[in-house]
């Protein structure tokens, strides 16, 4: 049974832990509320240029020199997979879902013969993935999101990942990502980036857009094929942006639960603990004092 110096150290210890867990919840909170409306407010812009997009790709499915982005390399043997997490942990299962979905992939490509190469955007995903598949992770992009998170960055990363489809280093190109629901839910997500492909919409959303575009005829100009080569790689920055944005919201909200939820088990730590230290204080004041009775009545 534990003394009762080692039981004032351990209550002190986990109220030290108590402190730290709740000033992460709540920074984590603040970090949440920011992150949450740059999510928001970038969906709309993402959905509909992919939308916008899907419906040229129709017209453009029949046409033989279309562009490399939409039609791709007519091979599939190569696949590259962006792999989305944090730089940081104490978030939960945020990092361990995305690479478990990341994991399922990448296994399903190397059954069917496939040739994968990862890419890791955050520590956290490489850490994890080194332990399976370190031979096929060609490289590890980190602090993306320092000192905050831009456009900028997302662009540079779209550049890479465009300069490798150039050079014929890979056939298709798919991001694992977060996509923020709320702070208790994060849905992971696959996304086909290159060769590019519509993005799947939710019901409210199918029945939303049938709504609006009832009867609309649109005219382009320039023509299909000019627009496309001019708007598919930038679709693809705005895409891995969208991602980026999405899985920042994911991060301080698992972030915020799981502190939130250490913070409660430490309180119920603190008060067993000092239940026991009670009981022990307790239990040690009457031995004393039976000892002090017994020997007054031997003398």
């Amino acid at each position: 049974m534990p003394s009762l110096k080692d039981l004032r150290i351990r209550i002190s210890s986990v109220k030290s832990t108590q402190k730290i867990t709740s000033a992460m919840k709540m920074v984590a909170a603040a970090k949440l509320r920011r992150a949450q409306e740059q999510a928001e407010a970038g969906r709309p812009y993402a959905e509909r240029m992919g939308r916008m997009l899907g419906s040229l790709a129709v017209s453009m499915a029949d046409a033989k020199n279309g562009p490399r982005l939409l039609a791709g390399t007519g091979s599939q043997a190569v696949h590259l997979v962006v792999v989305a997490t944090a730089d940081r942990g104490l978030c939960g299962g945020f990092n361990t879902n995305i690479v478990r979905e990341s994991r399922r992939l990448v296994e399903e490509l190397l059954r069917d013969g496939k040739t994968v190469k990862i890419l890791c955007v955050g520590r956290k995903g490489r850490d994890q993935l080194k332990r399976y598949h370190a031979n096929l992770i060609i490289d590890t992009i980190e602090d993306i999101g320092k000192p905050r998170l831009t456009f900028e960055a997302a662009d540079n990363l779209g550049r890479r990942v465009m300069a490798m489809f150039d050079a014929g280093e890979f056939d298709v190109c798919t991001l694992i990502y977060a996509r923020f629901k709320s702070a208790i839910s994060q849905i992971v997500t696959r996304q086909q980036l290159i060769p590019f492909a519509a993005v799947e919409l939710e019901e409210d959303e199918i029945a939303a857009e049938a709504t609006t575009t009832v009867g609309s005829v649109y005219d382009y100009e320039p023509e299909e094929e000019r627009i496309l080569q001019e708007l598919l790689p930038r679709n693809l920055s705005v895409q891995i942006y969208r991602a980026l944005l999405e899985n920042n919201a994911s991060e301080q909200g698992a972030r915020m639960t799981a502190m939130d939820n250490a913070t409660r088990n430490a309180g119920e730590m603190i008060k067993k603990l000092t239940l026991v230290y009670n009981r022990t204080r307790q239990a040690a004041i009457t031995k004393e004092l039976i000892e002090i009775v017994s020997a007054k009545e031997a003398m």
